[in-house]
């Protein structure tokens, strides 16, 4: 198991962790006994890098992770966040990063997840009405009060990640990250580097797409936010092929998968990288988990490299 070292406060992970998001939402239907034998199954394998957020589902992907902690929460490295707004019914009501929201929030995460501390809490998105040294001022004292652990930010900027940071260290940065996001490559993750931050990449897989799983709309279920978003459009689905086709090329001729190809070009670009690739499937958990030990060798990151920086993604990430 490869371990990697968030911040530099002492957090480590295993560089494969699970994203928990798609067992209660976003991703077609879910079955929680499924859910939770699987999460049984990651435990086991030692894939103990769990990260959820309060408003997945909204509310009960909390609490399905609540379930399965009992009785091994100082087994898991549980990571959630807060800061997207929404009501029990679904709706989205904003973003807040108020002193007042953050504690309140915290609180009911702890209730949920049925735990009396957070290892890692992240700021989920930035709140442009609130000063983040206010928002990161008052998780340092959720630090205080032992229910959280270590302090992260979530899709911010190198500017907030430097102001967050000066106000007290922070841990992580979650943002997506993959072959076919590499925006952050630009000014985020060298901000990351420069002030001993970890990087954790959500969606490393595209999404799913760079798994070679999906080649048209009808490959996603109807209920599957993906049909909405700009990168599933059937032009944009179209034009993207090609990229994958590059990936499925190197993992035929190393003989593993695509994605686990697409997870260890992201594991390769720094020491200080984890990835929370999401599933469902006991298949996809132990193929995801077995990228940590799969290694590309200069012509094959090289080829990656050039191809996907000089590839065209169609459609926006959101």
């Amino acid at each position: 198991m490869k371990i990697v070292k968030l911040g530099q406060q002492g957090l480590e992970v295993p560089a494969v962790g699970l994203g928990c998001m798609g067992m209660s939402e976003f991703y077609g239907q879910a079955e929680n006994t499924n859910n939770l034998k699987l999460l049984d199954e990651a435990l086991e394998i030692g894939c103990i890098f769990w990260d959820t957020a309060d408003m997945y589902g909204p509310f009960s992907n909390e609490l399905l992770l609540g379930k399965a902690l009992a009785n091994h929460r100082d087994k898991i490295t549980l990571a959630t966040k807060f800061g997207i707004k929404r009501g029990q019914d679904g709706s989205w009501l904003g973003i807040s990063g108020s002193p007042e929201y953050v504690k309140a929030c915290c609180d009911a995460s702890l209730k949920r997840l049925n735990t009396d501390y957070i290892d890692l809490y992240y700021q989920h998105r930035p709140d442009p009405e609130v000063p983040i040294e206010e928002t990161i001022g008052t998780m340092a004292e959720l630090v205080q009060a032992g229910k959280i652990r270590y302090i992260g930010l979530s899709e911010a900027s190198a500017d907030d990640l430097e102001q967050a940071h000066k106000t007290h260290p922070i841990s992580a940065l979650q943002t997506e990250f993959s072959l076919w996001s590499r925006d952050v490559e630009e000014s985020i993750l060298p901000k990351a580097r420069e002030l001993g931050i970890g990087f954790v990449s959500y969606s490393p897989l595209g999404r799913g797409f760079l798994t070679g799983t999906i080649n048209k709309r009808e490959d996603l279920e109807q209920n599957d936010w993906r049909l909405s978003n700009p990168r599933f459009s059937e032009e944009a689905i179209a034009n993207n092929l090609p990229l994958v086709a590059k990936v499925k090329k190197i993992a035929n001729e190393k003989g593993v998968t695509p994605s686990q190809v697409a997870l260890a070009w992201v594991l390769a670009q720094g020491d200080n990288i984890a990835v929370i690739p999401g599933t469902r499937h006991s298949k996809y958990l132990n193929l995801n988990w077995a990228a940590q030990a799969i290694t590309l060798n200069n012509k094959e990151q090289e080829e990656l490299d050039t191809f996907s920086q000089n590839f065209k993604v169609a459609g926006e990430r959101y």
